[in-house]
């Protein structure tokens, strides 16, 4: 089954943004050079259901320098770049996907590349990939050896289905690696929401209040990055740990209803569906623009906004304008979809250095242990995620103290 992409003659300007890639992902580099000898993945098809941009596809090169057959297709239909899905097709992957594409079609590729590769490891950013072997695909499953689930939503769904007693081989949570969402979701999403908003828009962010739903490491990356950037920030919870934190760290707390009323930029970062709703677009101000930063589009309840509007109007690129029966204006940026790449171009590449490097030594480790886990949801084993610390640390030029033989006596032993 050959490739279904945009056009193949785009791929001298992805192969530029893969090289700009490969030149500030110091870890992925190294596993590829250290692939290149062993080999880990040699015999293996990988499945991947990811976003289609450079740094996702220097991390497809890695996997193919370690003997791996690659199929990829998107996990978003607006954060595919088909320059880059050009490129990665001319260095030898199989890809289904390209930029705004249907959802008929994005549900073709993803049933596509299954059915290609008969995959022996997937790697999946938001669970469809899972879904569908699940579902619709179901006799593959005895061939595969196990996964990797990148983002929180993924995770969401994976542990509905281990709960329910569904899920059918071994998927490990690349999200909840230290390494993974300590700098990915707070930093890495902190910076590319802005990022994304502010080419967008072209509007200034200080002194205007921004209204950030969901205070996990992704929301506090969010609301972290537009502090700085000198708004004034409300955050929406309902989790009461997470709202006290919040508050702690400097910003207001109160339910969205109340938050909408006052808001200038909405950014949801939950996982969760509705969280802005029919009732709080009738409390936004004239002018208010809403993003998401969560993985799936129903965040931000586009459905209802659509209904609800009594006419729609392009505004810029990106940005969509929906009248309301009140004759106020709400500017929706990317559809709803991930703002971060929908508007822009996803995560700084030495944040997804990390992120990329736990996900293809996690994989390695699927192929090393295979028919050894006992648990169909695990984490990323300790001693990969703190290796990837280790080399991160060491490229970044800075060293640490370590524990005398005294000192590990002294913390191992009770004293009594």
């Amino acid at each position: 089954m050959a490739s279904e992409i945009r056009d193949i003659s785009l791929a001298k300007s992805g192969m530029q943004k893969i090289e700009w890639v490969r030149r500030n992902c110091p870890l992925l580099t190294m596993l590829k050079e250290e692939f290149t000898e062993t080999k880990p993945f040699a015999g293996k098809r990988i499945a991947l259901s990811i976003h289609l941009e450079a740094k996702t596809a220097y991390l497809c090169e890695v996997l193919m320098a370690g003997g791996a057959e690659v199929y990829a297709t998107g996990s978003n239909p607006l954060s595919t770049q088909d320059d880059v899905v050009a490129a990665l097709v001319t260095e030898g992957a199989e890809v289904h996907a390209w930029h705004d594409i249907s959802p008929e079609d994005y549900d073709r590729c993803i049933d596509h590349v299954l059915l290609a590769a008969r995959p022996h490891i997937v790697i999946d950013d938001g669970g469809d990939l899972v879904g569908a072997l699940h579902t619709k695909l179901s006799e593959l499953l005895p061939g595969i050896i196990g996964g990797c689930e990148e983002t929180t939503t993924g995770i969401i769904r994976l542990e509905a289905m281990r709960r329910e007693g569904k899920l059918r081989f071994p998927m490990i949570r690349v999200n909840n690696a230290q390494m993974k969402h300590f700098f990915d979701n707070r930093y890495g999403t902190g910076q590319s929401v802005w990022d994304g908003i502010n080419r967008t828009t072209n509007l200034v962010v200080a002194g205007k209040v921004v209204v950030v739903a969901g205070y996990g490491w992704c929301g506090k990356g969010v609301s972290m990055r537009a502090k700085g950037l000198g708004a004034k920030v409300i955050v929406t919870e309902i989790d009461p740990v997470k709202a006290i934190e919040a508050i702690m760290d400097g910003f207001d707390v109160m339910p969205m209803v109340e938050a909408a009323a006052l808001g200038d930029v909405f950014v949801t970062v939950t996982g969760c569906e509705k969280v802005i709703d029919e009732e709080d677009f009738l409390q936004m101000r004239d002018g208010a623009i809403c993003c998401n930063a969560g993985h799936f589009d129903c965040e931000v309840d586009m459905a209802g906004l659509r209904a609800m509007a009594v006419e729609r109007r392009e505004m810029r690129e990106n940005i969509v304008g929906y009248q309301l029966p009140n004759g106020r204006w709400i500017y929706v940026l990317g559809e709803g979809r991930l703002v971060n790449l929908a508007c822009g171009d996803g995560h700084p590449a030495e944040i997804m250095d990390m992120s990329f490097a736990i996900q293809a030594l996690s994989a390695k480790w699927l192929v090393e242990h295979k028919g050894q886990d006992k648990d169909t949801l695990m984490d990323v084993p300790a001693e990969v995620d703190y290796a990837v610390a280790q080399k991160k640390l060491a490229f970044m030029g800075k060293r640490i103290d370590t524990l005398t033989p005294e000192q590990e006596r002294y913390l191992n032993e009770s004293g009594l």
